[in-house]
């Protein structure tokens, strides 16, 4: 009997998951993940750890599977919550989810199961999984989850095959509704459970009272820009052209409102500028840290939000597929996206010697520095990197 650790996390499809595991065969064993420590950002009573903790244990208790609290919350500080706030100090946005998969889920968390001799590890993602053989070598192929909806292929975009080989998604092949069902059809208390929203592990916070734990409010200028740049040109034979995006320290504007921090805003943000009289609503361009500067523009497609491609550097690149490496000077299309929950849009990978340029057959909106760019052969992720 093969042995899996699930990690509950006092949701539905944790909870599911484990059921299916133990449908299946495997001898299941619940880990609860306790990785946050401070209520005090958390908005009103949503996803406080305590309560997702007993009602993961009330899920184990009915399925009658061993059930265990393990406290990774110093874990979780030095390789999420401190990146988090270097990345906003600096002026970008980082993904948490998908740092949590990569070095929580199936790294620390990983471990420990292997340590308790555990075969694999298995989550409530809606994704999948499939093996296939190339050149007489397992490679583990991660898969979009069935419900569209739902998928959740992208916040593990930067797992390797090692972890891949690891990894169970029972719930994948399952539309949400099913999930439910199947919940409550066992009893499970987390049937109608609504789902965990906002940082991974954390829930709904607001953002500046969690980000003013390190980084402090600064007043600074709201600057609002003119669309008045000319459309780019884009020549088929300069990659580099069609990656330039809108200046904004040269773009004629005026100031139109304060701020008490650009770290604490993001590209494409609309809410929290507290700026009005416009005929169209401001959206957040860009924003400078080193001169405490938010810059806003009107519309949603005003070309400061809108960008044709980007260059991922050689070390931010990372495939999933390791046999699908592009060479230099090699180009090929997928689908892609830059965002969850964002369709999949088309995109060209060309592979150059300074890194891996992303062409977008369409203006993309909101691209933002810090997330991710993931890209698709079908419903197969393959690769991903870092914007900058």
């Amino acid at each position: 009997m093969k042995r899996v650790v699930v990690g509950l996390s006092g949701g539905v499809d944790s909870s599911v998951a484990a059921h299916l595991l133990i449908e299946q065969g495997y001898e299941v064993i619940a880990l609860f993940m306790r990785n946050w420590v401070d209520d005090t950002v958390i908005i009103s009573e949503e996803c406080p750890w305590i309560d997702d903790s007993n009602d993961a244990l009330e899920v184990a208790e009915r399925l009658g599977i061993p059930f265990q609290v393990i406290d990774f919350s110093k874990e979780y500080k030095e390789r999420i919550v401190d990146y988090m706030f270097a990345e906003y100090q600096c002026g970008r946005t980082p993904n948490p989810d998908i740092l949590c998969n990569r070095e929580v889920k199936f790294d620390i968390f990983l471990k420990k199961a292997l340590s308790l001799g555990a075969d694999y590890v298995a989550t409530g993602h809606y994704c999948q999984k499939q093996t296939t053989i190339v050149d007489g070598k397992e490679m583990h192929q991660l898969i979009a989850g069935a419900d569209q909806g739902k998928d959740q292929s992208y916040f593990l975009c930067q797992l390797n095959q090692e972890q891949l080989s690891k990894a169970l998604f029972p719930i994948g092949h399952l539309q949400k509704s099913e999930v439910r069902s199947i919940a409550s059809q066992i009893g499970l208390n987390t049937a109608e459970k609504k789902d965990s929203q906002g940082l991974c592990f954390i829930g709904k916070v607001k953002l500046p009272v969690f980000l003013q734990q390190q980084l402090a409010p600064k007043e600074g200028d709201i600057i609002e820009l003119e669309d008045n740049q000319p459309q780019f040109e884009y020549p088929t034979d300069d990659l580099q052209s069609w990656c330039r995006t809108f200046d904004l320290t040269t773009a004629k504007g005026k100031k139109v409102g304060t701020h008490i921090g650009a770290h604490y805003f993001t590209v494409g943000q609309r809410k929290g500028l507290r700026v009005g009289g416009t005929p169209m609503p401001l959206f957040v361009l860009g924003t400078d840290t080193k001169s405490n500067i938010v810059y806003v523009g009107q519309g949603d497609d005003h070309k400061a939000l809108n960008r044709k491609g980007l260059v991922v550097k050689n070390e931010d690149v990372h495939w999933l597929r390791p046999d699908l490496e592009l060479e230099d000077g090699a180009s090929k299309k997928y689908m892609g996206r830059t965002r969850y929950r964002q369709k999949l849009v088309g995109l060209t990978l060309h592979k150059q010697a300074d890194g891996l340029y992303i062409i977008f057959d369409n203006l993309e909106r909101g691209i933002t520095s810090g997330q991710f760019v993931a890209w698709y052969e079908g419903n197969e992720l393959i690769g991903s990197g870092t914007i900058h």
